[in-house]
């Protein structure tokens, strides 16, 4: 069963005077990856590359960032395919120290880098999530919110209308015995609206 991370795990390698600085974290799609290398590159103005490798599903990505082609991005996604991961961009700040290290010594370094954050990074099974709608009368609001933090859901939106309108996510494995529990608490009047599940940490 493919695994996420819990939480960002860091690492740091000095090789031939090269400092690599690299980071694992759960992350869900690429413009969200690409968010977080942009704001590497402003915190390390003066790295002379920020490579990175996303494995999310269709959404994958292996960037050398001016390495040689084949030497930074790809063997960090090799590192993350290699431990099942899912839904993880591994990032590499990478600091010149003056020597060169050749097309296999950066393989290593890049490669050893992130395999050296994923030592301390605890993973955590990956499980589909479900996204629930549901509407109910403004009395009903409160059981609704008690039954979602009962079930250890995660409460998205809310919209007072004429009626409350919710979203939630919770596990697949769970969302059925939760709309049975809460039709039966809500005795019908409870109203749910089309759902779609999506892949998230458990």
């Amino acid at each position: 069963m493919p695994q996420t991370l819990r939480a960002p795990a860091h690492s740091e390698l000095l090789i031939k005077k090269s400092r690599f600085i690299g980071c694992v974290q759960p992350m869900a799609d690429r413009a969200s990856a690409q968010a977080v290398v942009d704001a590497l590159r402003r915190e390390h103005p003066g790295a002379a590359h920020v490579c990175w490798a996303l494995l999310a599903g269709g959404q994958s990505a292996a960037v050398d960032d001016g390495e040689p082609g084949g030497t930074a991005g790809r063997p960090m996604l090799d590192v993350l395919r290699h431990q099942d991961l899912e839904g993880v961009l591994a990032t590499v700040v990478r600091y010149f120290g003056g020597v060169k290290l050749g097309a296999g010594g950066l393989v290593r370094a890049y490669t050893d880098t992130v395999a050296q954050a994923l030592l301390t990074a605890e993973k955590v099974a990956l499980q589909r999530m479900q996204n629930l709608h549901c509407s109910v009368p403004y009395a009903l609001e409160g059981l609704v919110r008690r039954e979602i933090e009962a079930a250890g859901a995660e409460l998205l939106q809310v919209v007072h209308g004429s009626l409350v309108n919710l979203e939630l996510r919770l596990p697949q494995a769970q969302a059925q015995a939760f709309v049975t529990r809460l039709n039966d608490a809500g005795q019908g009047r409870v109203g749910w609206l089309q759902t779609h599940d999506s892949p998230g940490a458990g």
